[in-house]
């Protein structure tokens, strides 16, 4: 899901560059520019999210592969469980973040480049739902039924947040 969001970030990013310097689009180039920073950062922290989440699931990989009784176990798998929510949970966030960024576009960007722009909105809206059915996988390995919940309203209502704002930025767009 992060590697998805550091696609839709390049893509995006691509958009901008092409569309940075044009005169049809001079009233907008500050935008342009800020956007232009934001997908960057965007990008290498969708990368770095993706490591993450690959750390969080082998720690809790490591302590699914030992006895239920065993103390490391015992002692370590909720906070595993927690971390193996928060990393792709991180990715949602970013998702939703770039599509703020990416609905920002349409229609103050090189015209020739919607389909692109249409695309990365569709890997960014991908990758925050791949990342909640990985947060929704592991909400019920929570002990703490009031933790689950809050966790599980948090990231339900995200994932709803970064569907509704992916059809509005096409539905602009279409429109």
């Amino acid at each position: 899901a992060g590697i998805t969001n550091g696609l839709a970030a390049g893509l995006g990013g691509m958009v901008v560059a092409y569309s940075l310097g044009k005169p049809r689009l001079a009233e907008h180039q500050s935008m342009l520019e800020e956007a232009d920073r934001t997908l960057a950062g965007l990008r290498e922290r969708s990368i770095e999210e993706a490591d993450g989440d690959a750390r969080a699931y082998r720690s809790l990989n490591a302590l699914w592969t030992l006895d239920r009784d065993d103390p490391e176990r015992i002692e370590g798998f909720q906070s595993a469980v927690e971390g193996a929510i928060a990393a792709p949970g991180a990715i949602m966030e970013t998702s939703a973040e770039l599509l703020d960024c990416l609905g920002g576009l349409a229609g103050r960007s090189a015209r020739h480049l919607a389909s692109d722009l249409a695309i990365a909105v569709e890997l960014a809206a991908t990758a925050g739902r791949a990342a909640e059915r990985n947060v929704a996988v592991n909400l019920p390995l929570l002990e703490d039924d009031a933790r689950r919940a809050e966790l599980d309203g948090r990231y339900g209502g995200l994932g709803q947040r970064i569907d509704e704002c992916a059809r509005g930025i096409i539905g602009n767009m279409d429109g």
